[in-house]
């Protein structure tokens, strides 16, 4: 009979250890995901999240890439469209130029993201409607999970596990194996991006494409330098391009990243540089160009609603104000505001969000680890690519940055400096080594001492989340799914809802909303007289709870602060206001209007 000891003796001895690893590692993995989901799981708290997710079921029923979410400015963008291709609307004319009384095409989404949820949605279909009573979503018989919600985030935790593959290999390739699995256990244990994985952003998408393209970039450089055949570098350079191509479509930001990737391609290629730059500009084009045409044969823009972030929040259209706009002066607003824009935000992402960037300290051995030059000439290289990256992606970052960054100040898909988070662990690890190898130790014991030390402090965070409290899934305020799908399911597939969380309307309701108008009167009368009529309005504490002095009193004399106060003081609907039914048991967090008496049905 063979003795354990033996059979260890020789697993160990015929290398069957390297055959252990990977499953090993897969089961850490899966018991990670089992352990943070029970833990700290929550439902969409994202607008963008919720946004995207309403896009792929659209696309999962072959509705195309259409949206339930409908924003005044890309009714603007769409009519003015119309009237560029069509001529003035003739008097009388009832045509549907804004396509709102069907179905309204999505201009906010880059579409690879809501295709790649459209997928999943159709392998494993979903059942949307909420249940009471005993389920395993459920807590007491109370909602607790949204099972889509949480198959979405499943989802993105296995892009997670592959972005953690990808940088482990990556790792070992550059470096060695210590350094790859000193990588990948401080890249499994910082915190912040197992809450992105739970957001429903396409954080860990573009994550992954951006390890993508370093593999990419390591692959050109040492076909360059090996002197490989000119083919063999001229594919790696394509697939550059396309690996760019693929993130812009994912999220349009992206786009940027094109700058340092030629700044790559310009200094390290050789004497064939230009052909190779051409090459990555001419595949980065034609991958995203037939998106870019349906976007303008829609709106005649680029990148509909998104090409106007750099816009946002300026003095002209602070908070929401543009996308909520019906009729949007954008002749006022000037370069000078774009820049002092520019300047103040990126003065706070250097000051605040760069030094907290991971929710780890690994990136100050990153920074300190320029004073140190590797022998390996591939390793540098790709350094010197991921610091061009910085300045671009802070400008970026600064840039666009629009209220959504407010709402939710780290998790949301302008946080572009997250996204360079696995090669600055990898090279900060690095470092680490590197200064561990110049210590005197007494004892070779105390080096792995020291290495669990490094890891469990940096991952302390996340350790203590599975001792914490555990999370509440319920995102309230302002989202109770039980709530939206309720008043929702009182409402016809074909009729216009008006709400202050349109995109949670779209997602949880599965009905066209629109988002709140600037105000009551004018605005609110254009949708309803000349578009499609709004049966009904949801204001939430989204609304409800705002800052009463600003918002309320100060706002314009047609605002919604000043239609709730007008309406509980005086407990009277304003004389001209066509929804005048509303059912009890909402005030005073929340606020339902319709048409008629439709829950007694």
């Amino acid at each position: 009979m063979i003795h354990i000891q033996d059979w260890v003796h020789r697993i160990s001895e015929s290398n069957g250890l390297r055959f252990l690893k990977p499953p090993l590692m897969l089961l850490v993995l899966a018991g990670l995901m089992l352990v943070y989901n029970f833990r700290g799981f929550k439902n969409m708290a994202n607008a963008e999240a919720m946004d995207a997710a309403q896009v792929a079921r659209n696309l999962a029923e072959h509705k195309g890439f259409s949206t339930l979410f409908v924003r005044p400015f890309s009714l603007y963008l769409v009519q003015r469209a119309n009237a560029e291709k069509l001529g003035p609307a003739p008097v009388g004319d009832v045509s549907d130029r804004a396509q709102i009384r069907g179905l309204h095409p999505d201009l906010a989404n880059a579409p690879l993201y809501p295709v790649l949820l459209a997928g999943l949605m159709k392998v494993a279909p979903h059942d949307y409607r909420i249940r009471a009573g005993k389920s395993i979503w459920n807590r007491g018989g109370e909602f607790w999970v949204y099972p889509p919600d949480f198959f979405i985030s499943l989802l993105n935790q296995l892009i997670f596990a592959a972005t953690v593959l990808l940088l482990f290999l990556l790792a070992r390739k550059l470096f060695d194996s210590a350094v790859a699995w000193t990588s990948t256990v401080l890249f499994l244990g910082t915190d912040l991006f197992w809450r992105f994985s739970v957001s429903g952003l396409s954080t860990m998408l573009v994550m992954l494409v951006f390890v993508l393209l370093a593999w990419c970039l390591v692959g050109f450089d040492q076909a360059i330098r090996g002197g490989a055949p000119f083919r063999r570098s001229l594919l790696f350079a394509a697939l550059c391009g396309l690996v760019l191509g693929v993130g812009g479509l994912t999220r349009y930001s992206f786009l940027f990243l094109l700058l340092p990737v030629l700044f790559f391609v310009a200094v390290f290629a050789g004497p064939r540089r230009a052909i190779y730059c051409l090459v990555v500009l001419a595949v980065c084009a034609t991958t995203i160009a037939p998106w870019l045409a349906r976007n303008y044969q829609v709106s005649h823009t680029l990148f509909g609603t998104a090409g106007y972030a750099a816009i946002e929040t300026t003095p002209q259209f602070t908070e929401f104000r543009l996308e909520r706009s019906l009729k949007p002066v954008l002749t006022r607003w000037d370069g000078y505001q774009v820049w002092f824009k520019t300047a103040n935000n990126a003065r706070l992402v250097l000051q605040d969000d760069l030094p907290k960037l991971g929710g780890n300290w690994v990136i100050g051995f990153f920074f300190a680890g320029f004073m140190v030059l590797f022998k390996d000439p591939a390793r540098n290289r790709l350094r010197w690519f991921l610091l061009a990256c910085f300045p671009v992606l802070v400008a970026a970052q600064a840039m666009g940055k629009t209220q959504l960054s407010e709402a939710s100040p780290v998790i949301n898909s302008e946080n572009l400096l997250i996204l360079l988070m696995p090669l600055i662990i990898m090279f900060g690890v690095a470092i680490f080594y590197v200064l561990l190898e110049q210590m005197d130790l007494p004892h070779p014991g105390i080096r792995g001492i020291l290495v669990g030390a490094f890891c469990l402090v940096t991952c302390l965070p996340m350790v203590l989340t599975f001792f914490s409290a555990r999370t509440m899934a319920v995102a309230y305020p302002p989202y109770y799914p039980p709530t939206i799908q309720g008043i929702s399911n009182w409402m016809h597939e074909d009729e216009l809802m008006m709400s202050d969380i349109p995109w949670a309307v779209a997602w949880y309701g599965k009905r066209q909303c629109i988002w709140t108008t600037l105000n009551t009167q004018e605005d609110f009368f254009a949708v309803y007289d000349y578009l499609k009529p709004v049966r009904a309005l949801y204001l939430t504490p989204e609304t409800m709870d705002s800052k009463f002095l600003s918002q309320w009193v100060r706002a314009s004399e047609h605002s919604w602060g000043s239609f709730i106060l007008e309406t509980v003081n005086k407990q009277q609907i304003p004389a001209n206001f066509p929804l005048r039914s509303a059912p009890t048991g909402f005030l005073p967090e929340q606020f339902f209007l319709t048409d008629r008496e439709r829950w007694k049905k």
